[in-house]
């Protein structure tokens, strides 16, 4: 870790850094440039959403008091669990709605529900590469609706994109009001502390400076050297132990607490993805990984003590 925190090469493939410890810590990145952009984006991020609050960036000459998520998988996964942990019906500054999927009944279900508040909707589109085929569908649907509204969709829309990215280049070209970064040493799974989860946090109204000290303090704890204080290896020790080192075992993630019902979605691509692997660094067939699991703990428990009762 404490390489990979210097700017270790992790990715040899793609001769990428990982550096997402630096969101929550810009002092760790290994270079000025990479720590003055990351503060520079946190304060562009908090600096937007006052805009947006106070009514100063305007649409459609109202104050914005929806936004619309559009991405897939590590763009939108972790900005849903933060909404729903986070969130509050009395304390949100704006509504947030998600177009996660290519489903057309699901973005017709979406786009409905804020039909008749498209004027004032900002509508925040999100891919790190620009390119992702389902993230521009929604997008063109998005904007369909819009237009039939007689909407200028570029006057709603905000990107979280690479630099020169495909979308970066579209956004530019089609006047939106904003393009914020997303970097080539910020994997999609782990960009909660991103642009791509902090944006959208701090216009629903969570204090997205509380959100990066909390992430800190966890990154603290589990960099401590020490087995017996270090509840991130423990866990790590655990599942090894339990999977024999293969993963021959599934972890079923069960929270209790409503907030937490899509942190098991969360998890299941931030540990199938990150571990889930064919070959080793080395070349050789492994075929490693964590199959997991989840729902609501009552759900699960209801479901077992029903199967229970039955046999």
């Amino acid at each position: 870790m404490t390489d990979l925190e210097r700017g270790a090469i992790a990715n040899p493939d793609e001769n990428r850094m990982v550096g997402h410890y630096w969101l929550r810590n810009p002092a760790l990145a290994p270079s000025p440039e990479i720590r003055q952009e990351i503060q520079r984006t946190i304060s562009d991020i908090k600096s937007f959403a006052l805009e947006v609050h106070n009514g100063v960036v305007r649409v459609r000459g109202g104050v914005s008091g929806t936004s619309s998520l559009i991405g897939i998988g590590g763009s939108a996964l972790g900005p849903q669990f933060v909404s729903r942990a986070l969130g509050h019906p009395k304390t949100d500054r704006m509504d947030v709605y998600f177009l996660d999927n290519t489903d057309p009944d699901g973005m017709d279900k979406v786009l409905s529900q804020i039909d008749s508040e498209l004027g004032e909707t900002l509508c925040l589109v999100i891919s790190k590469s620009g390119g992702t085929k389902e993230t521009r569908n929604g997008m063109l649907e998005a904007k369909a609706a819009y237009e039939r509204a007689g909407l200028d969709f570029g006057k709603h829309a905000v990107a979280v994109t690479g630099a020169d990215s495909e979308l970066d280049r579209y956004a530019g070209e089609n006047g939106w009001q904003r393009r914020f970064p997303m970097w080539d040493w910020v994997g999609g799974r782990t960009s909660e502390m991103s642009p791509v989860g902090l944006l959208p946090a701090a216009l629903q109204g969570v204090e997205i400076d509380l959100l990066l000290s909390g992430a800190k303090a966890c990154d603290d704890i589990t960099r401590e050297n020490n087995v017996k204080t270090n509840p991130s290896v423990q866990l790590s020790l655990a599942w090894h132990h339990s999977g024999n080192g293969k993963g021959v075992k599934d972890m079923v993630i069960l929270p209790y607490k409503d907030r937490l019902e899509l942190f098991s979605r969360y998890l299941q691509q931030l540990i199938m993805e990150s571990l889930g692997k064919e070959l080793d660094l080395d070349g050789n067939v492994v075929h490693q990984g964590i199959a997991v699991y989840g729902n609501k703990g009552q759900l699960i428990n209801t479901h077992i003590s029903s199967n229970s009762e039955m046999a």
